[in-house]
Formats: C-alpha cells, structure tokens, sequence
C-alpha cells in the first residue's frame, strides 16, 4: 500500500488502476486498489456540463455573497487603475511613474502576504473582511474629496495604492479560504471559475466605467463610484451566515507563518505552482500597466478609447472562465495552469507588436483567456494541494508570490522610458517565456 494525500486523488483513477480513498488520521488518506471505482476523463467530460448546472443550482447564498464581494472589489480596481493610470500619464509623462503607481498595490503582497495568511487565523474572517473593504472604501472616499477640491497630486494615489494593496493582499486567506470551506474541496475548481468570470466581468465593466467617467465627469466621479460600490460589499460581507473558528494556537503569527513557507520549500507541488506564480507577475502581468500609455501614444486613444481598449481583455477572461467551468477536468489542471501563463506570455507581445487598435484588442482577447485560465487554477491548485489547517496560511504565502510583481513593474516601467513601451513590453514578454522554458524541470511535477 502506499499512502497518498486526497488531492491527489481526486476520485480519477488517473493511472493504471482504480483506487479507494480511505480517509484516516491528519491530513493523508490511503489509497488502494478498488474493483468497485471506475473513473475516466471520458465519463468525467459527459458530466461536467451538469456538474455545472448543478453548482449553480446548489451554491449557498453565503457563497453568492463573497462572489459579490469580490466582483465589487476587482471591478473598483480595475476602475481606478485605469483612471489613475490616465492622470497619472496625463501629468508626468512618464511611463516609468504609471508603472509604480500601478505596482503600489502589489508591493503589500511581497512585504505582508505570508504573515497575513497566519493573521487571518486569529480573528472572526467574516469582520475582518468587512473591516478591510470598509477601510477601502474610505481611501476612495477621501481621494473624492481631494479630487473635487482640485488639490489631487500624484503622491495621494501612490498612498491610495498602497492602501488597497494591503485590502488586495487578503483575498487568498480570508476570501477565498471563506469560499472555500462555504464550497468544500469537490467544488472549489467550479467556484473559483465563477468568482475569477466575476473579476473578469469586472475587467470588461471597470476600465470602460473609469474611462467614460474620467472623460464625462472627472476622476472624482470614479471615485464617488467606488465609494458607493464598497458599500455595498460591506453590507453583503456582513450578511455572510457562514463561521470559520480561529485555528488552534493561531496565536504565533511568526511561526505559523515559517511552519507555511517551510512546507513550500519540501513540497515539491506547491513549490513548483509557485514558480510558475512568480513568472507570471514578474514577465506578464506587469504589461497590463501599459495599456494606458500603448493606447494613448502608439495607437492614439483617447480616455474613452483606453479604457475600452483595456476592457477588451475582460472579455476574453469572461470567456475562459465560461469554458473552463463548463468543460476544464482535475486531470488538465497542470497542464492548462502552465499553458495558459505561456499563451498569456504570447499575446502581450502581439498587442506591443499591433499596428492598430483592432489587432490590439484580438491580442488582448488571448491575453484574457490565457489569464483567466492562469487565475483560476492558481488558487484552486495550492487549495487542494494545501493541508486542511495549514491554507490560509498557504494562500498567505500564494500572495507573496504574487507580490513579486513590483520587480516586473519596476523593470517594464523602467525600459519603457529608455527604449519604448511597446518595445519594453514584448523583450519581457520573451523574457517569460524563456524563463517558463528554463523551468520546465520544476513545473512538469505539478
């Protein structure tokens, strides 16, 4: 016999014979022949349309109400990080600064990630979420304000960046481990399929909303927007029924925290998804903070352009996440986690290679699709690869992976003012996939 952990298992009998999982003691289950299992990816393909429905049918409404809760969150990031972007260029002319204004709200990642994931252990998730969206809710409010005054300099978005950085940097442990238990493991691939469609619903409204705005009313009236949709998702944060008890001596943040990055390190699986994470927010998403200055100076956009431009992107994410949540099976999710980062990787360098606004949009369509298959396998990935007691404190060190961004901004922002925008973001976009390649010995075990 030989002792497997359930995630790897599945209920796929994926290599030579069936298996029956036995749940036993701590976080390992035992598999072992079974003549009673059958399994198939062709079976399973049949069903996972219904699975679906199924899903939807099913989902209790505290789900539907972090789901909510997130596609408020990102559709405000995406709106401000477009009207920023836009303001930003618009007084400073330089490539450089939109980058680090962009990069701000990654940096909480790289610098609390991990501890916040020990953090979150502590506290009632549920507060703790309304807590932390109602803080963003008052950076906006107080950015609207400032706005309306005239008084609006770069500094005050650089400070509201890193604000909601740090709110950005809870997702993983405190969301998304909500949804998670609200779920239970069989369901978290359909559930982050949804809740990543809803972030990508939100990169088609965000950008388009922002650029109408700051084109018709001003930045103020993003803001006051933003400021009206965290309401919302704190009063739907508080209506969550569902009750996560703090974990037992999650009191040692440090060494809670060390016990998460250590298993990184000896678990070969979880070390390899996070390679990958870094590649992707190092080489690929970085480009996204060049839309604005790609649109205004080489393809000659307006706001409204721009912020349609960036939208289009959404779109195709939306589609990834309809697809994968009707037909992605636990037997590609390697495969499509790993695929969908080079395919990421490859349209960003068609959209810096694009001569005109249409073929722009076709790039950013393959950038939509390949992220969202990127985004939605991440989470779900270190999810089930994760011990029960130990995810948010995984996820915790998920999004200091995902901080490592702030180098890619910082490089593309940099070689954009030296050589071009468009130049700077293909030779990253090479850049990736080289490294993707060089990696191949680590990925291949996921």
């Amino acid at each position: 016999m030989s002792w497997v952990r359930d995630e790897d298992v599945q209920g796929y009998a994926t290599v030579t014979e069936n298996l029956e999982v036995v749940p036993v003691s701590g976080q390992e289950t035992l598999a072992r022949p079974c003549a009673t299992v059958s399994a198939g990816m062709g079976e399973n393909n049949k069903n996972t349309a219904s699975s679906f429905q199924q899903v939807l049918r099913t989902s209790p409404m505290d789900f539907w109400r972090l789901w909510y809760v997130g596609f408020v969150v990102t559709t405000v990031r995406w709106l401000e990080t477009v009207a920023m972007g836009i303001v930003v260029y618009q007084q400073t002319g330089s490539a450089l600064v939109v980058a680090m204004i962009t990069m701000l709200r990654l940096v909480p990642m790289g610098l609390f990630g991990a501890f916040l994931g020990a953090f979150a252990e502590r506290f009632d998730r549920r507060l703790t979420l309304a807590g932390i969206v109602g803080l963003m809710m008052v950076t906006s409010a107080l950015l609207s304000v400032v706005a309306f005054r005239g008084a609006l300099e770069v500094w005050h978005l650089a400070v509201a960046s890193f604000i909601n950085g740090c709110g950005w940097a809870t997702d993983n442990p405190l969301r998304r481990v909500m949804m998670g238990e609200v779920m239970g493991r069989d369901r978290m691939a359909i559930a982050m399929a949804l809740d990543v469609g809803a972030g990508n619903v939100s990169r088609m409204v965000g950008p388009a909303v922002g650029g109408l705005l700051l084109a018709g009313v001003g930045i103020e009236g993003a803001f006051l927007l933003s400021v009206a949709l965290y309401a919302s998702a704190v009063a739907a944060t508080l209506m969550v029924q569902s009750h996560i008890p703090s974990s037992p001596g999650a009191g040692a943040v440090l060494a809670r925290t060390w016990e998460g990055v250590a298993l990184i390190f000896s678990d070969r699986r979880l070390g390899a998804i996070m390679a990958v994470t870094v590649i992707y927010n190092v080489f690929a998403w970085p480009f996204t903070s060049m839309i604005p200055v790609i649109g205004t100076d080489r393809l000659l956009l307006g706001p409204e352009g721009v912020g349609l431009l960036t939208s289009i992107d959404g779109v195709g994410a939306f589609a990834g996440c309809f697809l994968l949540a009707l037909w992605l099976t636990p037997g590609w999710h390697a495969r499509a986690y790993v695929g969908g980062t080079a395919a990421y990787l490859v349209g960003l360098i068609g959209f810096a290679a694009a001569p005109t606004p249409l073929l722009a949009g076709v790039a950013l369509v393959v950038t939509g699709l390949a992220g969202a298959t990127f985004a939605t396998l991440q989470a779900t990935l270190v999810y089930l690869a994760a011990p029960i007691e130990m995810r948010s404190r995984i996820l915790g060190v998920l999004s200091v992976c995902i901080g490592t961004g702030p180098i890619g901004f910082v490089w593309l922002g940099w070689l954009a003012d030296f050589i071009g925008a468009p130049e700077a973001t293909a030779i990253t976009g090479v850049m990736g996939l080289l490294a993707l390649a060089a990696t191949w010995p680590l990925w291949r075990r996921i």
